[in-house]
């Protein structure tokens, strides 16, 4: 019997080489990846030391004419891991008061999970084997994924070690922007400032930034097509 897929692994050579997956849909237009969108806001820059204090995440689904759209989203208000620092200019750029009362956090663990089992679960109903992260500059959030993953000790950490899909370079080529704002703005999504900064807010805008970009390339395949 052929042992599971390990998310947690790097790629094999057999995957790497691995043909496109058979038939239609998300599978089969990312190779197997699931994009998801993930966002985190956090107490520093450090995902060492500094503490994860919110998460949100967002997958991406594909209808029958091959256009994607968002998800639902799924989020959580993260507690400070025990001895996690917290910059103070951090939380004020944040506006997050990682102790206020009414903030409902739960610890890394538990909202590690809240994110990872609807992933697990569209990974299964989708035909893909790992979730590939989204995000503007993605590296800043895989890293802190990372980190609480490995504090945690969770075992099935559904997204790809290293890989992600970055939409600053992604809205870079389409838009000829870079900054999260502005690239949304030459989407022509609507965009609150006084809003930004909140992981479910930018997950969700990042979201639709990705499958305007996608959307948008697959509308010139079809019209070079036609």
């Amino acid at each position: 019997m052929d042992s599971p897929v390990n998310p947690d692994a790097p790629e094999t050579p057999e995957e790497l080489t691995a043909p496109a997956p058979k038939g239609s849909g998300i599978a089969r237009r990312f190779r197997g990846f699931l994009p998801v969108v993930v966002d985190v806001e956090t107490a520093g820059f450090n995902a060492a030391t500094d503490a994860l204090l919110e998460i949100a995440a967002v997958p991406i689904h594909m209808d029958d004419a091959g256009r994607v759209y968002p998800g639902e989203t799924v989020s959580a208000h993260v507690k400070p891991f025990p001895g996690a620092n917290l910059e103070e200019s951090a939380l004020a750029f944040t506006g997050i008061d990682p102790h206020h009362p009414l903030r409902i956090a739960e610890e890394e663990g538990p909202a590690l999970k809240k994110i990872f089992e609807p992933i697990r679960h569209i990974l299964k109903g989708s035909g893909c084997t790992r979730a590939i992260l989204v995000g503007h500059n993605p590296a800043f959030d895989l890293a802190f994924l990372k980190a609480a993953v490995e504090r945690t000790g969770i075992k099935r950490n559904p997204f790809h070690q290293f890989s992600t899909f970055d939409t600053a370079t992604l809205a870079g080529l389409a838009y000829g922007q870079t900054v999260l704002a502005r690239a949304i703005a030459a989407a022509g999504i609507e965009w609150d400032n006084n809003e930004a900064h909140s992981a479910v807010y930018d997950t969700e805008k990042t979201a639709e930034l990705f499958c305007a970009i996608v959307n948008r390339w697959k509308a010139l395949e079809d019209q070079s097509k036609g």
